[in-house]
């Protein structure tokens, strides 16, 4: 089988965002809580806009939200909320920032009861896309059936990153352990 790129990484060839994001981040296992909270974050964020946008102003969201620490996030108050909305480098929606919020919150509960955000979502996989989303919209804020597929699907925990004939494809189920492969 010729080995092929994913659609989206052939559409604009010259794009420095997308193809080292497909390459190295879309799919591959993510360990750490932070990261987790950060994909989460932005997939939250790409609501209604593209994915494009998103990874262009990755950095300032970086930046913006305490590199996505988890704990610093969610003691934001008002006067964060009133310093991310008038951030022209990040997406600029109260609610989306209420999401980050609110959601680091409740990532702070999982970690006391399960150890860590991570631990918690393998404790509920293998799950099906409409069995995450209902998990996800019970436990979390802003967590609609695209942006927990997408969320899902970027950190490995559902197929379908990559086209079987994607070079990338191999690279990624080497990194998944044994009984995420499932």
């Amino acid at each position: 089988m010729p080995q092929t790129y994913c659609d989206y990484c052939n559409t604009h060839p010259e794009d420095e965002f997308n193809k080292p994001y497909h390459d190295t981040q879309y799919g591959f296992p993510i360990k750490n809580d932070d990261e987790l909270f950060e994909r989460l974050v932005l997939e939250i964020n790409q609501a209604g806009l593209s994915w494009i946008l998103i990874l262009k102003r990755a950095k300032n969201f970086r930046k913006a939200f305490h590199n996505f620490n988890i704990q610093k996030v969610a003691k934001y108050k008002e006067k964060d909320i009133e310093r991310l909305l008038n951030d022209e480098g990040i997406i600029r929606s109260k609610l989306k920032i209420k999401a980050a919020i609110v959601n680091a919150q409740k990532i702070l509960e999982l970690q006391k009861e399960y150890g860590s955000f991570k631990k918690w979502l393998d404790f509920h996989h293998p799950l099906t896309k409409d069995g995450w989303t209902k998990l996800f919209k019970k436990t979390f804020f802003f967590t609609g059936s695209e942006i927990v597929n997408e969320f899902l699907m970027s950190t490995g925990y559902l197929p379908g990153a990559h086209v079987k004939s994607c070079p990338i494809y191999k690279k990624v189920a080497a990194k998944k352990p044994a009984w995420m492969k499932k």
